[in-house]
């Protein structure tokens, strides 16, 4: 897949080259709210016509390549069910659709329905269905046909935890080493890291970066994180003192009575093995309750990019100018 369009009043311009870029991936398009997912996705679907460029579907003017046998799959944000019609139904209309015989169609109805849990729903009208089953149903329809490509735009929001899991779970099933790949937009950073198997993040319309999660990590998160918990809070001072002999550049991140929290670069860690030592030492001499020290998480990387464009938008929403009115203006 390939296009190129501009966005929103800065004019910025996003290119997307090999998005999926192997069978059996789900690649995660991460980004704060006005970033451009859903208009990527919307493009890469066709219901949105990019500004230049193009959109190339599987072997589609790649040179020496005449077979193009790929289909698409899209789960959109916003359901697309007709509210009269039962969840059977839609089923059935959208395999017919998309060719799929009937003999294929039922097997796949009951195959996706043990799936999802949705065998006590397929009589139901979808105006009787609540906001998770809904996309339950959504992503059912995406799969149908057993397309090569599938685009999901945020397709587990509106699920209660257990619904989400389970939908991951068959996001995964549906994937691993399969002939299909997926591109997945979330909001929520544990399915970025329960789905996906590279992920990309967008800034102000801009790709910023993309890779594996560890990768995301190490090239982007700022060092470690390191949390203390205090049996005796009058000993925060003693503490903070022995934390900055240990890691001299630490900062203090936030403290909530008994906890502190503290951002290590990676300068201040030549080995890892004797950071836990040292911190082993100092849980007995100073009574500490726990602590513990990880890398930055995938919420901390995204965090730290989307500032970025808070800024952007800061910027935005700054240029203009003051004009002194006359009396005639008011």
């Amino acid at each position: 897949m390939q296009t190129v369009y501009k966005r929103g009043p800065v004019s910025l311009e996003t290119v997307f080259v090999c998005l999926i870029s192997s069978k059996g991936e789900v690649l995660g398009l991460l980004g704060p709210n006005g970033a451009g997912k859903t208009t990527s996705v919307l493009i890469l679907a066709g219901e949105m016509k990019p500004t230049a460029g193009q959109v190339v579907l599987g072997n589609a003017r790649i040179p020496g390549k005449t077979d193009d046998s790929a289909t698409l799959g899209y789960c959109p944000q916003h359901n697309p069910l007709w509210p009269n019609l039962t969840v059977k139904e839609h089923l059935e209309i959208h395999a017919a659709i998309k060719g799929m015989k009937k003999e294929d169609t039922d097997c796949a109805i009951k195959r996706v329905a043990e799936a999802l849990e949705l065998k006590d729903h397929l009589q139901k009208t979808t105006r009787r269905l609540s906001a998770g089953v809904s996309r339950k149903v959504c992503f059912a329809i995406s799969m149908l046909g057993n397309p090569t490509i599938v685009l999901l735009d945020e397709p587990s929001t509106g699920l209660d935890p257990k619904g989400q899991q389970r939908l991951w779970r068959a996001i995964r099933a549906a994937f691993k080493n399969k002939e299909r790949g997926a591109i997945l937009t979330t909001h929520y950073m544990e399915e970025a890291e329960a789905v996906c198997d590279r992920v990309a993040i967008m800034v102000s319309g801009n790709l910023r970066c993309i890779g594996s999660i560890q990768h995301l990590k190490s090239k982007f998160g700022k060092g470690y994180l390191l949390e203390i918990k205090l049996k005796d809070t009058q000993q925060v001072n003693v503490i903070h003192e022995e934390v900055l002999r240990l890691f001299p550049q630490a900062t203090k991140k936030e403290r909530f009575s008994s906890l502190l929290v503290y951002n290590i670069p990676m300068e201040n860690v030549q080995s890892l093995s004797q950071a836990f030592l040292q911190l082993e030492k100092a849980k007995k001499t100073y009574d500490i309750e726990e602590y513990s020290f990880s890398q930055a998480t995938l919420q901390q990387v995204f965090l730290e990019l989307a500032k970025e464009q808070e800024k952007d938008d800061f910027h935005l929403e700054s240029s203009f100018g003051w004009r002194q009115l006359s009396s005639e203006d008011t």
